[in-house]
């Protein structure tokens, strides 16, 4: 698997992480002998040790930034922190999904007995209705959905856009399966369809102001080819 680096310079790597592919191991994590972890690759690949600066799930597809010493970390997870980076995900979702929408709803953190406040704004880009029935229509609708988290909950988009009927696809544990079958079975699409399409923050340390954006995975580019959808990262 080649690395994909979208930026890098003398503090920070940014770089594409595919869907599956966990960021690091967990000390309690079993069976992950054969699996390679996105730390592991970049470490084989570039010989560099680096340390996460914010989470992505190990289904969700998109950038991530990480820091070239510890020292540094605290200082991008400032941005974070102080809601100093905006951070823009897409999502193809069940349905028709409203045109604009926030989501103002407490999620479950680490701590599953503890709900904490999560705020997302939905923006819908596209939508199309499929003659292939899934259970119990007879027809199929799916939007493409523009999503920005204004705080950074464990699973936030996923249990938001569940939250509002519009699940994700491919969310085996948030999602609706019927549908996850029928994206299976007609177009071979198994993969979780969340991305972290972009970052926008001012470099902390170099005052430069960036704009990164990972490309789409392959399942991605076949659905807005077959949807006859625009790409909203061109």
């Amino acid at each position: 698997m080649n690395l994909q680096i979208v930026f890098e310079d003398d503090y920070l790597i940014c770089v594409h992480k595919p869907n599956n592919m966990l960021v690091h191991h967990a000390r309690h994590s079993r069976n992950v002998v054969e699996e390679v972890s996105l730390l592991q690759l970049i470490e084989e690949e570039k010989g560099l040790k680096v340390y996460p600066i914010h989470r992505l799930d190990r289904k969700t597809s998109g950038i991530i930034l990480l820091a070239k010493e510890t020292q540094h970390v605290s200082k991008f997870q400032d941005l974070f922190i102080n809601n100093k980076i905006q951070k823009t995900y897409y999502g193809v979702v069940r349905g028709f999904s409203p045109e604009t929408k926030i989501i103002d709803s407490p999620v479950k953190g680490r701590d599953a007995n503890v709900h904490k406040e999560a705020l997302t704004h939905l923006k819908t880009l596209e939508q199309i209705t499929l003659d292939i029935p899934v259970k119990p229509y007879d027809s199929s609708r799916y939007s493409l959905v523009e999503l920005s988290p204004k705080t950074g909950r464990m699973h936030q988009l996923r249990v938001h856009t569940n939250k509002i009927s519009h699940p994700l696809i491919g969310d085996t544990k948030y999602g609706d399966k019927n549908h996850d079958i029928m994206f299976n079975e007609n177009f071979g699409w198994k993969n979780m369809f969340l991305h972290a399409g972009k970052l926008e923050f001012k470099h902390p340390f170099t005052n430069e102001e960036l704009v990164l954006k990972a490309t789409y995975p392959k399942d991605w580019i076949a659905l807005f080819k077959e949807f006859n959808w625009k790409n909203p990262l061109d």
